[in-house]
């Protein structure tokens, strides 16, 4: 039996420009993930990391990622696991201008029956997702627990 999929909508007051870059930027993922450094290739294919120190203070990968599709600024697709992504699933990025606001849905599907991520991504993404829209809308966020 597969999981069911993980969905989150959230309405950023921003520009869909600046939303957009709040999902691919450095500077936006270093600062909702506490300084996680964060590399990707913004083209079907490409490769997605977000790496900093272990809790040895030895260097790591945190997450593992590769870009499905891209169509700046309205969607991006990719599937990504914890460590080196042995194990992953899929996520679909879509962003709708609204009058005032951006609509953004997540939609974080294709998992294993056994990924233990599951439980850690359904409390996780709206944690991460508050915090950008915190980031986006104030131009600071808060630290995640």
């Amino acid at each position: 039996m597969t999981k069911a999929p993980l969905i989150f909508t959230y309405y950023i007051a921003a520009p869909v420009e600046k939303v957009w870059s709040g999902f691919v930027s450095k500077e936006a993922n270093q600062t909702i993930f506490m300084g996680a450094d964060f590399e990707v290739e913004l083209r079907p294919g490409g490769a997605m990391t977000w790496s900093g120190p272990g809790k040895d203070g030895k260097p790591m990968r945190y997450v593992t990622g590769e870009v499905l599709r891209v169509e700046p600024p309205k969607l991006l697709e990719y599937k990504f696991g914890m460590g080196d992504g042995k194990v992953m699933s899929r996520v679909k990025v879509e962003l709708t201008p609204e009058t005032e606001a951006v609509k953004v849905v997540v939609t974080n599907d294709g998992w294993e029956e056994d990924d233990p991520a599951y439980a850690q991504n359904a409390d996780g993404w709206p944690r991460i997702l508050s915090r950008l829209k915190t980031l986006l809308e104030t131009g600071k966020t808060f630290r995640p627990h």
